[in-house]
């Protein structure tokens, strides 16, 4: 399928590694032309080709000021933006969860989307087929226990996603979120990990009781996720937007 996304002008936050960098490999491969950040200098060396990378915190406001201007000016323009950057925060009951991460947890996930969106909005409007992508979670929809500064956070994205689709749909701006379930990665198990030693038993049990409310008991993998953001980006998503769209083989809840 051509998705004629080809000199497709696109960012994507968080994008040398995990998910952020699959869909801008995507993107890539499809002939658009990449700009990622990422918080992990180290991370930003060899990208594919066609991805320039640049090193960026979205939650420090004047760096994304920074980034965005570079950004914007190598592409000379924007066509699809993807609020990809989040960080997995801490595990643990809300009574004993430190402050200073619940604020790092919103600062980035959260904060950090409106940090890129307020300064990608303008090249967005003038752009003939404008996508805004942004990266929620399923935990944004249904909740998770012992994690609910990133739950919080991503229910906060599908609000702003909704909310700026009434905005900017009148200007020709279409934004969607995706939604996650469990994805293949060292970051997921790291998270399932966390919980386990939180619950006091064993990462396979945990894992197991997390597949038990999937009706499609695998991970999603980050080229799934990529390839929901290429169609949301292309021609034919023309009319999708305001939409939290799972991919998370029918998972009905967190656990």
């Amino acid at each position: 399928m051509d998705l004629k996304l080809n000199g497709h002008r696109v960012i994507v936050t968080a994008g040398a590694a995990g998910i952020g960098l699959e869909i801008a490999r995507a993107f890539a491969e499809e002939g658009a032309r990449v700009v990622v950040c990422d918080v992990d200098a180290g991370a930003l060396t060899g990208l594919p080709e066609g991805i320039v990378g640049l090193e960026c915190n979205v939650a420090d406001r004047d760096a994304v000021d920074r980034f965005m201007k570079a950004a914007l000016d190598h592409l000379g323009g924007l066509d699809c933006l993807v609020n990809n950057a989040g960080i997995a925060g801490p595990t643990g009951a809300v009574q004993d969860i430190d402050p200073g991460a619940w604020d790092d947890t919103l600062a980035v996930c959260l904060t950090g989307q409106f940090n890129v969106a307020r300064r990608a909005v303008p090249a967005l409007i003038a752009s003939d087929n404008a996508a805004m992508i942004n990266l929620s979670s399923l935990a944004g929809r249904v909740g998770f226990a012992l994690r609910s500064p990133y739950a919080a956070a991503k229910w906060g994205v599908i609000g702003f996603t909704k909310s700026l689709a009434i905005e900017l749909g009148g200007q020709g701006v279409r934004v969607n979120a995706i939604l996650p379930g469990l994805v293949a990665g060292d970051r997921q198990r790291r998270v399932l990990e966390a919980k386990a030693q939180a619950q006091g038993v064993s990462f396979a049990e945990t894992e197991a009781r997390a597949f038990s409310y999937s009706s499609i008991k695998d991970y999603v993998t980050p080229r799934q996720i990529a390839d929901q953001a290429l169609f949301l980006a292309s021609h034919r998503g023309a009319t999708i937007s305001g939409q939290a769209i799972s991919v998370c083989g029918d998972t009905g809840m967190m656990a």
